[in-house]
Formats: C-alpha cells, sequence, structure tokens
C-alpha cells in the first residue's frame, strides 16, 4: 500500500497534470460535444448524466455505448480525449456518459469499492442503469446492443456495471481498471490497485456470479492494461480475465495470441466459435487511455492519463463490439486542433481511490464509521492542501 507521503505527491501532481490538460478545452467550449441528460429516474447515486446523439442520422434501433471518465476527469473531457462521440458520428450509435460529482467522491472517482454503490439496485450502480433505459426509450435504442467502457476508476466501475447488470450489455471494455468485488474499504481499493490480495480466481468467479440472478448469456469482455502503468497494476489486467473466463467457459490458456499495431492481444474464443474475451497489453505504456492521433483519420486527442501510443482503443473496442461493421469511415473525422503535450508515460499518475468522501450524504444513506487510516489519510490531505 502507498505511503502518505506517497499519495499526496502523487495527488499534487495530479492537480498540476488535470490544470494542463483541460486548458485547450477551456480555450475553446465549442469542444464540448454533449448534452445534459436529466430526468431518468430516482438516481440514488446522485449522479450527473450527458449524452451525444449524431445529428442528421436516423438512430432507430441504434447501439448505446456508456463511457466512464476516470478520477479527476469530466465527461467533456473524456469525450474529447477518447474520440467516442467522433465514432458514434461516423459509425451511428448514441454515446451516454454518467459523470461523477465532487459531493459524493472529492476526487471524481466513481466509488468502486463502496458496497451501497456497487450493490445491483443500490447507489451509482443503480443510477446508471436508470440512465440507460431513460436513454433507450427516449431515443429508440436498442436495447441488446448496450455497451460499457471506462478508464481506471471508471474502469473498475465498468467492471461494476458488468457484474451486476450482466443482462443489460452486449459487450464491456475495461481500461487499466480492476476485477468486480475485490475491494469495498479504502485501504483493500489501495491495495488492489497494487495487486495486493487480489482474491484467488475461484473467489473472483464467485463474486461474479453472486453480484446478479443472471446465468447467461454473457457480455463479450475487452480488456487494455498498459506493461509499464506504476497506478493500477497490470497483474489487474489479468485478474479481470480469470473473473470472466469462469461465465464464458472457456480455458486458462488463450485461444490465439497476436501482434495489433505492434502490441500482443490475447483472444478466448468459446465452444460456438465466437471471441468473447480479449486483451491488449500496450508494452511501455503508463496508467491511460491508449490512442492514435497522428494521423488524420484518427480520433481523440492526448492529454492527461489519454496517452499517444499509436492504438486506437476506441476504435478497436468499437470494432470488437461490431460497432464499425458496415460503417462509412470518413477520411478525417475532425480537423487537427493544438493541445498540451501529454506527459511522459512513466509520469502519468493517478490514486482511483476515492481518499474520503464527503462529509454531506446525498445518497441517504448512513456510512459506516471510517477507519482510522482513512482519517489519517485525510487529514494528511487537507494539510497538503489537497481536499477541502
Amino acid at each position: 500500500m502507498a505511503s502518505i507521503s506517497q499519495t499526496i505527491a502523487q495527488l499534487a501532481r495530479l492537480r498540476t497534470l488535470r490544470a494542463a490538460g483541460t486548458a485547450d478545452l477551456l480555450r475553446d467550449p465549442s469542444q464540448d460535444r454533449l448534452t445534459p441528460f436529466s430526468g431518468f429516474g430516482s438516481n440514488p447515486g446522485a449522479l450527473k448524466a450527458y449524452s451525444y446523439v449524431p445529428p442528421h442520422r436516423e438512430l432507430r434501433r441504434a447501439p448505446l455505448v456508456v463511457v466512464l471518465h476516470g478520477c479527476t476527469q469530466t465527461a467533456a473531457g473524456y469525450d474529447h480525449g477518447s474520440g467516442w462521440s467522433l465514432l458514434a458520428d461516423t459509425y451511428g450509435f448514441a454515446v451516454l456518459f454518467p459523470k461523477q460529482q465532487r459531493i459524493n467522491n472529492s476526487n471524481l472517482c466513481f466509488n468502486w469499492f463502496v458496497p451501497e454503490d456497487i450493490t445491483r439496485d443500490s447507489g451509482e450502480a443503480l443510477s446508471i442503469r436508470q440512465m440507460i433505459d431513460a436513454m433507450i426509450v427516449r431515443h429508440d435504442l436498442d436495447p441488446r446492443r448496450v455497451f460499457i467502457t471506462g478508464l481506471s476508476a471508471g474502469g473498475a466501475m465498468t467492471s461494476v456495471m458488468l457484474a451486476t447488470y450482466p443482462e443489460v450489455f452486449a459487450g464491456g471494455a475495461i481500461i487499466a481498471g480492476l476485477p468486480y468485488g475485490g475491494a469495498t474499504t479504502v485501504p483493500e481499493a489501495l491495495a488492489r490497485m497494487r495487486a495486493q490480495g487480489t482474491p484467488p480466481e475461484r473467489e473472483l468467479q464467485s463474486l461474479l456470479h453472486a453480484a446478479s440472478p443472471h446465468r447467461g448469456p454473457w457480455p463479450t469482455i475487452s480488456v487494455w492494461h498498459g506493461s509499464a502503468d506504476h497506478v493500477v497494476a497490470p497483474d489487474n489486467a489479468q485478474a479481470i480475465v480469470a473473473q470472466w473466463r469462469g461465465v464464458h467457459d472457456v480455458s486458462v490458456e488463450p485461444t490465439r495470441t497476436e501482434i495489433v499495431d505492434n502490441y500482443p492481444r490475447r483472444v478466448w474464443r468459446n465452444a460456438g466459435g465466437r471471441d468473447v474475451i480479449e486483451e491488449f497489453t500496450v508494452t511501455g505504456m503508463g496508467h491511460g487511455t491508449p490512442l492514435k492521433t497522428r494521423d488524420a483519420g484518427d480520433v481523440g486527442m492526448p492529454g492527461p492519463f489519454m496517452l499517444d501510443a499509436a492504438i486506437s482503443s476506441s476504435l478497436h473496442i468499437a470494432t470488437f463490439w461490431g460497432l464499425t461493421d458496415g460503417g462509412s469511415r470518413m477520411a478525417t473525422l475532425r480537423p487537427k486542433q493544438q493541445t498540451v503535450a501529454a506527459a511522459p508515460h512513466e509520469t502519468q499518475i493517478e490514486s482511483i481511490a476515492t481518499i474520503g468522501k464527503s462529509e454531506q450524504l446525498p445518497k441517504g444513506g448512513a456510512r459506516p464509521p471510517a477507519l482510522g487510516i482513512r482519517k489519517t489519510i485525510e487529514e494528511a490531505l487537507r494539510l497538503a492542501g489537497l481536499m477541502k
């Protein structure tokens, strides 16, 4: 587990990166392509939501992609970096962006380890489920083609949604995230980020089975992780794969291993001949979403935790889900713009565990007493000016 001083240093570095990465968006607000999405239900998790529906396209029974940002990020900022709304324009699907609020989490992390938020029909998980239902009804989307992806804490929350509502999703993609159910406290979360104390494979699979009454069919799973990630250890990618191998009834060894855009990709195929799990290891990359942004036809923008690794995870994930089949990809998806350069991969630092939720309780439930270590960390962060 990281020491208090290490945590403070990480968050101080993150504050600087965040200010740099949002500078271009502040200079040009038109880069925000999203629309507020409200009135989606009781919202027990007290989340906000934004959406993007391509104009001038017939979207009846179109797919829906749900995108979860990482800590300190916003929905608009993550869309700007990842390019999901641009892919929606090209291939004709809608996008939903749940957004965390500081009143729930001071670092804007989805609460991927808080029991009330990771249980079916409760907290943030239910809020996201309600958003999905409302989007499908409001825009006449295809309920059989709903997909979800996220980075870091958003990736861990993607694991939560896939586990608690597997019947909702046709596929999911977890980027620099963690398996479902391995942590329920701050100390556990920090340890699991470093792959310390991760439950064994059989227990991970039991946690997945117990998360919902669903017994199949199961969503396909795409896993992405940088081999040089010092924030969320790469072993978490293997744990995610192990958690999902059981329900897909595939062997420990992959069906095939190949090189895609110079990076290793492992694929597990089920007995029916369908690719149900894929894992990309982005060698040499730190903590973030891998992008390919140097060519005119690429999507996304580099920035903090949005890393130009010469491979577009967004486009590959969309292809794995079948969203690009029959689409007419434009020669140029967007004009190139000047942006603040990303810091080197090895300096991309983020703490995806919430270091103390707000003292306000918007979700109507009593919070368990804070552990001593949590109080200590909170006080240290306050003294460092990193928490109010």
